[in-house]
């Protein structure tokens, strides 16, 4: 396990130095210098780059840190002779790794929002054995939260899928939301709980 952890490691460090690289790449046209996003902006607020390259800095000193502890031998799996993946991880990366990346590769045809509701409807539903209601109760809300924060709230645009989609779904949407007063918006956070609530309550009368 010990010789695997140092190779994971090695392989994320590699991997967020490659994300905190391209997070900080700006347009050719632009003119601007590479990581002049990974900042705050002049009205304040985050630049389009600042959470991917910090966030990816920060997994980067973790990637650090558990290597040098697997050098160290100062971590369990680092003095550990037990295989890396037993039988129960490699059913858990079967049944979660492979839905996670199919997920991603939803993400550029029908949206972020819309792959992360099929993995959430999967998730609860199928591995966490939760009722049909509860769990498209929560595969509805939480992109649905999700939406609200990042692109009206935050202004920050996630993937929206193919072109045809963005155009006819989420550009008419995001322009009625945006119309709408900050309040209502808080009031569709509210109601999105109450949702959540409302069909825990039915579940638990079910059982």
């Amino acid at each position: 396990m010990r010789i695997a952890e140092l190779v994971m490691a090695v392989a994320l460090a590699a991997l967020s130095l490659y994300n905190m690289w391209k997070s900080g790449e700006r347009p050719s046209w632009s003119g601007e210098a590479r990581f002049s996003n990974v900042l705050f902006g002049d009205d304040g607020a985050p630049a389009g780059g600042f959470w991917p390259f910090w966030c990816a800095g920060i997994m980067f000193l973790c990637c650090i840190w558990v290597f040098i502890n697997g050098v160290l031998r100062l971590s369990p799996p680092s003095q550990s002779d037990e295989p890396y993946l037993d039988r129960h991880g490699i059913g858990v990366l079967i049944t979660v790794g492979f839905p996670v990346f199919v997920m991603v590769l939803l993400t550029d045809y029908i949206s972020i929002y819309f792959a992360m509701a099929l993995f959430l409807l999967y998730y609860l539903l199928v591995l966490g054995r939760h009722g049909l209601v509860l769990s498209a109760a929560m595969a509805a809300v939480v992109p649905f939260w999700l939406y609200l924060f990042f692109d009206i709230t935050m202004s920050r645009n996630l993937p929206k899928g193919v072109l045809a989609l963005e155009d006819g779904v989420f550009v008419p949407l995001g322009n009625w939301f945006r119309a709408l007063d900050g309040s209502m918006i808080g009031i569709m956070f509210l109601g999105g709980a109450a949702v959540i609530v409302a069909a825990s309550m039915l579940t638990s009368r079910r059982a």
